[in-house]
């Protein structure tokens, strides 16, 4: 079989990277890539951030037998829009979406383009489907498959409980024509590896841990010693859900690597309590290369920590910034600005990090995620589509979808004058829709990130000019 895996773009790529415009590899597809593979199918991937216009040339092209994308509730609209324009060009065309969105709402994608949707992790489902598809069985039922049959949707029941070690390594080659393309501000070309999935932790506005049912899983070290071996960038993002959650494991990996004699220059998350709790082992991470942490502070009052569920205090938060300083660890810091805010307590946010010197502080709009609380019902959401339904383009965390303390004008004004006044943080990424002064909401799906890839290929033919 053919199997074209699609990552879409956006109107803005920022869910999961903070604001600088990030594009990193589509490690989940290269997952899905390495099981399919392994099953003897043909595979490409599509990165519709970087090649937003390709999509209709690759399917003329090749002609795959199965369409897989992913998609995050801001890619859901666009999403639909792909399979109806997979369908028009290839009406045989089995078309597959999975990914956090589906996960949790997958009546989203019972329309008559998708033709089954994957709920949770996605290889094994995946490579049913293929298998099912090549030997002629029916579609339906698949565990953690909801297949289409007419007009109707019907669950295949759970997906299996996932096992860390039935997943096979990513499969990066298949990414080989995109790999210089992908960066997170400065750090190009950068990599992705994922050494633990899960957290612990019940922060009012992450589903992360029901996904996993508050399950924590951890790799075995050599798993990631050898995957880890055979990455050739430079820079590489450790994409656990929270990395230093077992300070013994990661202490560990870190002698594996550096005994394995792996240099490489880490960016990774990490809660300030764990950072705190673990100074001894971030220091030997420090060692290894360990550059950057990308901390979720959240926020700065007793009043929303506690709302947020972060079971910290602001007294740690502090404490965990001159560690972090003491180390010589650059914090990358994420604040989620409440929709009950002020103009006081923007004013208020704006001096804790000058306060404490944060030089790349990261923003986002508290947002209904899907599988959280704030979204149990869609009552309090106003960003709303003509069929009743979220307005899902504009769940990217930088737009409000609820309501607003202040005047829905006022608290986005506000909220631009955040990323004007911290300008001097993005200057890798002068094309932030809020430092352009434009509408996050104008212009086609994916035209910023297209801009961006473009000016980026510019740049580096400069370079290459120069050299």
């Amino acid at each position: 079989m053919k199997v074209l895996l699609i990552w879409p773009n956006s109107r803005n790529e920022v869910l999961g990277w903070g604001d600088l415009g990030a594009i990193a590899e589509p490690l989940a597809l290269e997952y899905l890539a390495a099981g399919l593979k392994q099953d003897g199918h043909s595979i490409r991937i599509l990165d519709m951030r970087l090649h937003p216009g390709a999509l209709v040339d690759e399917l003329r092209d090749w002609r795959p037998d199965i369409v897989g994308v992913t998609a995050f509730s801001m890619h859901v609209l666009t999403v639909l829009a792909i399979c109806r324009r997979v369908k028009a060009e290839l009406p045989h065309c089995v078309t597959v979406v999975g990914g956090h969105h589906a996960t949790f709402l997958p009546e989203d994608f019972f329309e008559l383009q998708v033709d089954l949707v994957v709920c949770g992790e996605g290889v094994q489902p995946l490579r049913r489907i293929a298998s099912a598809i090549t030997e002629g069985r029916p579609l339906s039922p698949i565990p953690g498959v909801w297949a289409r049959v007419g007009t109707e949707f019907r669950s295949g029941g759970s997906n299996p409980t996932l096992r860390l070690e039935d997943l096979p390594q990513p499969d990066r080659t298949i990414t080989s024509r995109d790999r210089a393309s992908y960066f997170i501000d400065w750090m190009k070309p950068v990599a992705l590896v994922r050494t633990s999935v899960g957290c612990p932790f019940r922060c009012t506005f992450c589903s992360l841990w029901k996904i996993m049912d508050g399950r924590y899983l951890m790799r075995d070290a050599d798993s990631v010693i050898e995957e880890v071996s055979t990455i050739p960038e430079e820079f590489v993002f450790l994409i656990d859900d929270e990395a230093f959650i077992n300070g013994r494991r990661m202490k560990a990996l870190a002698q594996a690597l550096r005994a394995a004699g792996l240099h490489k220059r880490y960016f990774t998350y990490c809660r300030m309590d764990s950072l705190v709790r673990n100074r001894d082992v971030l220091k030997e991470w420090r060692e290894i290369g360990l550059e950057r942490l990308f901390v979720g502070v959240d926020a700065i009052s007793e009043k929303d920590l506690g709302e947020y569920n972060k079971k910290i205090s602001i007294e740690k938060i502090e404490t965990g910034f001159r560690i972090a300083r003491e180390l010589g660890i650059e914090i990358f810091a994420q604040f989620v600005v409440n929709t009950d805010y002020s103009r006081r307590d923007f004013q208020r946010l704006v001096r804790f990090i000058e306060h404490h010197k944060i030089r790349y502080p990261s923003f986002t709009v508290l947002t209904p995620i899907p599988g959280t609380e704030l979204l149990s019902t869609f009552d309090n959401v106003i960003a709303r589509q003509p069929n009743g339904r979220p307005n899902w383009d504009l769940f990217d965390c930088q737009n409000a979808v609820t309501p607003t303390a202040l005047a829905p004008e006022e608290f986005r004004r506000e909220y631009q004058n955040l990323y004007h006044v911290f300008k001097g943080s993005y200057t890798q990424y002068q094309d932030h829709p809020f430092l352009m002064e434009r509408s996050i909401h104008d212009g086609d799906v994916g035209a910023l990130t297209a801009h961006l890839a473009s000016q980026r290929a510019r740049q580096d033919d400069s370079k290459h000019a120069c050299d």
